[in-house]
């Protein structure tokens, strides 16, 4: 292999050009010399993504008809990049310098790895972390826990080690392992895909890694809202989701009731305690639709067997 293999940079981007802008910014400064840019605008509403391409003329800018979630958004990029390897981040982030070399040079490294994923810190108060990787899921209330999570960055969590999870804000895959474990499933929307995914890459024989030689800063919550709606919605449908997908037998029986009658009917009441009364009726529409899920299964599974183009 190269000492600069082709990498795909993928973003998404919606109603935050300014965010973009800066992300991009970063990374250009960050120092890779080989490297394809891909930004997939989600319908923007009330956004100018033209101003990305103005600006970054040498990036490939996708606007889509249509808002198709995180998924989908990153799906488009993925089916037309060209890398060996595919890095996502999320746009409300900064990359610190020589990032892509670092995590290139990780993926490259370390046996059976198939993801990677850097230390990520906040953005508000760079000597916090909000990421050194992720416990596996409990097997009956699907949560778990983020390693490091608001802790100070004192050097305790610079060895890296393997992740059960890869997150969302950044990821860099081998092509190879999208090939193997497919694209995201879009009917996730937001949240628990990148879960999901991990787990299909597991299963298909590769390893998640956290890597704390680099970092980026993220500006958390900038596009949804921490205590959005949206965001209520979302989590709520896709544990179960996710339970669906990849859980069997007794547990996925117990983990879909423990949802159902405790952990959804309580998140109802927090809201309701709260005075949050968009986010309960948020809770209670996720609440609604997880009670038409069939046991066996939740609608068609639309993305695990399709693979790249050529």
């Amino acid at each position: 292999m190269t000492q600069f293999p082709l990498v795909s940079i993928v973003t998404v981007n919606y109603n935050r050009s300014a965010a973009t802008c800066d992300m991009l910014e970063s990374l250009y400064a960050s120092g890779y010399p080989n490297m394809e840019v891909w930004v997939v605008d989600n319908a923007s509403l009330s956004d100018t993504p033209e101003l990305i391409k103005e600006k970054f003329p040498q990036i490939h800018l996708i606007q889509s008809d249509k808002n198709l979630g995180f998924a989908g958004g990153n799906n488009l990029a993925i089916r037309q990049a060209k890398g060996d390897f595919i890095y996502f981040v999320n746009n409300d982030t900064i990359i610190s310098e020589n990032h892509i070399q670092i995590l290139v040079s990780a993926l490259t490294d370390i046996q059976d790895a198939g993801v990677v994923c850097p230390k990520i810190k906040l953005y508000d108060d760079p000597d916090i972390i909000m990421f050194a990787g992720f416990t596996p899921l409990s097997s009956i209330t699907v949560r778990n826990k983020i390693i490091g999570f608001a802790e100070k960055d004192y050097g305790q969590h610079d060895e890296r080690q393997q992740s059960a999870y890869a997150h969302g804000a950044a990821m860099m895959l081998k092509r190879e392992v999208i090939e193997s474990a497919g694209l995201m499933n879009e009917e996730y929307f937001l949240y628990y895909e990148e879960v999901d995914w991990s787990t299909r890459i597991r299963k298909a024989g590769y390893s998640i890694w956290y890597i704390p030689e680099t970092h980026i800063l993220h500006k958390e919550s900038l596009s949804i809202g921490k205590d959005s709606p949206l965001r209520s919605y979302y989590m709520n449908r896709n544990r179960t989701l996710y339970i669906l997908r990849n859980r069997t037998g007794w547990q996925k029986r117990v983990s879909v009731l423990y949802q159902l009658f405790i952990a959804i009917p309580k998140n109802i009441l927090v809201c309701a305690f709260r005075g949050q009364w968009a986010n309960m009726t948020a809770v209670m529409r996720a609440w609604k639709e997880v009670s038409s899920f069939k046991l066996g299964k939740a609608g068609k599974l639309q993305t695990s067997n399709l693979k790249l183009e050529p």
